[in-house]
């Protein structure tokens, strides 16, 4: 059930309506990593949730907070976006909004491209969601601090200012979350992979290129047990193709089977590659 309350979550106060702002606010409204693309996101994964009522009560809390916050970026885009309803010239600054819109509000990005499903990040399995939704709370916090440095409005920036620390509170709670399951942080699913190869870094991007780089070595070729191969293309040994065979069930779950359960949830051992 769902309840509206005639109160913004935040209050909106704009000094001087800017209608080309106002286009690019749109990219939090009906953009990839936007507001409602976060609302949806979150609540079809809530939805979906049906092995762990905690943390589906999280996804809910969120996604709901999301749909407050695609009100409030309204609200601002719309005081924005007002003169076209009365200024030709500020019309012609924008003519899908004006004219397909009204000089309001619809699931558009900055661009004009219709909002789509395809931004949502869906897998059902919760540790995978959890991850999706910290990266996506993640490049919403890059686009508000992007808005902020594009207005001088100081209600407009008081307004994004609000929903971008909102995003970090967003990333704390998912982190929280996934760090709770007491998963090994590269145990994903219930397939183990296949050892060696799973260790093998491969150097794919050799020489010396047009402006000095050359190949590097860091952290991301040694550590967590990983080591790098060279290509056979200039004359290493390459990925150890030949240890893969078949499939290899058992991988750690961490707590993500032992939560409490709905009472639509299908039992444990029905699962596909539930093993014992």
């Amino acid at each position: 059930m769902y309840h509206h309350v005639k109160q913004l979550m935040y209050t909106v106060n704009v000094g001087a309506p800017d209608v080309r702002f106002g286009n690019m606010l749109l990219e939090q409204f009906g953009g990839a990593n936007g507001e409602l693309a976060a609302a949806m996101q979150y609540t079809i994964q809530g939805w979906n949730c049906v092995d762990d009522v905690a943390r589906r009560d999280l996804l809910m809390d969120i996604g709901t907070e999301e749909l407050s916050h695609l009100e409030v970026v309204g609200a601002l885009i719309r005081m924005h976006l007002k003169p076209l309803k009365t200024n030709r010239e500020a019309a012609e600054a924008d003519p899908l909004v004006t004219i397909a819109g009204g000089g309001g509000l619809n699931l558009f990005n900055s661009m004009g491209n219709p909002w789509t499903a395809d931004y949502l990040k869906i897998t059902g399995e919760l540790d995978v969601d959890l991850r999706n939704n910290i990266a996506a709370e993640a490049r919403a916090k890059i686009v508000y601090e992007r808005l902020i440095d594009h207005t001088d409005d100081p209600g407009t920036i008081d307004t994004l200012q609000f929903l971008m620390t909102r995003e970090i509170t967003h990333m704390k709670s998912f982190t929280a979350a996934l760090e709770s399951l007491e998963k090994n942080p590269f145990s994903i699913g219930r397939l183990r992979p296949t050892p060696g190869l799973v260790d093998q870094y491969f150097n794919g991007s050799t020489g010396k290129g047009s402006e000095g780089e050359t190949d590097m070595r860091g952290p991301w070729q040694s550590n967590y047990g990983l080591a790098p191969v060279e290509s056979q293309v200039v004359g290493g040994q390459g990925l150890d193709i030949e240890a893969v065979n078949g499939k290899l069930p058992g991988e750690d779950r961490g707590k993500q089977d032992s939560a409490r359960t709905t009472s639509t949830a299908p039992e444990k051992s029905e699962l596909v590659g539930q093993v014992g």
